[in-house]
């Protein structure tokens, strides 16, 4: 079955779905929309060490968007305004990566693929790594759901509970590096954070959950990346980019009717 390149593909977008749809919630809802651009940009510069240091690009990625989300909490910490921190992070690491890419002429690079995916392109290794990557963050999510959700919702209500907002931070910081990690090769570095963002704010009007709201966006996220696929096959298009676009209508079409309504 995983022979055909367009099922590799499919089951790609779906798993990143599936991480990208319950996580995109706490981001819209700790309103950390330019955090998500910013860990994504930097992505770049995780693939421009790997390719440096001949390591694994998901380690390498997954390494630079956990330090990025631990420098931005300890700078922060220190008074400097985090809207600073995420644009001087986003656009030096995309730069910095570019420009490491630049003087590494013997490499093989296909930075459009780097920066707006090559999901068609996924083998039998990167499904692996994509559904590995998926299954920590579900599991990471699932786990510390009730501390997240309260931590998000009311910091002080989660001050009197004993929950460590700050932990909490951190394990979202973690979730949110590794799905960046396993969504470079399916939608890009320029695109992770519409997957993660889209999706979710489609789904907002119609849940009366949070937990509804989780299950909803990963649904959503897997209809657009398969509605997606499908339609980049038929109109020779971009597929990561068609992937996003089709999540875009699904939130112009929500947001119309429910205003509607």
């Amino acid at each position: 079955m995983f022979d055909d390149f367009l099922v590799r593909a499919a089951f790609a977008g779906v798993g990143v779905a599936l991480a990208a749809g319950p996580l995109g919630c706490f981001i819209i809802w700790r309103r950390m929309a330019y955090f998500g651009d910013a860990t994504a940009h930097a992505a770049l510069l995780g693939v421009a060490l790997a390719l440096a240091l001949s390591i694994s690009v998901f380690a390498a990625v997954l390494a630079v968007s956990l330090l990025l989300g631990l420098s931005v909490s300890r700078l922060s910490a220190r008074g400097v305004p985090v809207d600073t921190l995420l644009g001087v992070f986003a656009h030096g690491g995309l730069a910095v990566g570019l420009v490491v890419v630049s003087l590494m002429p013997g490499a093989q690079v296909d930075l459009m693929g780097i920066l707006l995916g090559d999901i068609l392109a996924v083998g039998k290794a990167d499904l692996v790594v994509i559904w590995a990557g998926a299954g920590l963050v579900a599991g990471l999510l699932a786990w510390r759901w009730s501390g997240l959700l309260t931590a998000t919702l009311n910091a002080d209500l989660a001050q009197a509970s004993g929950i460590d907002a700050r932990r909490e931070e951190l394990i979202l910081t973690l979730a949110l590096a590794v799905v960046v990690a396993v969504a470079l090769k399916v939608v890009g570095a320029l695109l992770i954070s519409a997957m993660l963002i889209v999706p979710a704010a489609t789904v907002r009007p119609l849940a009366r959950s949070p937990e509804a709201m989780a299950v909803l966006a990963a649904a959503c996220g897997a209809l657009a990346a398969m509605g997606g696929i499908t339609v980049s096959f038929l109109a020779d298009t971009p597929t990561g980019p068609t992937i996003v676009a089709l999540a875009t209508g699904f939130f112009l079409t929500v947001t119309v009717l429910v205003r509607r309504v």
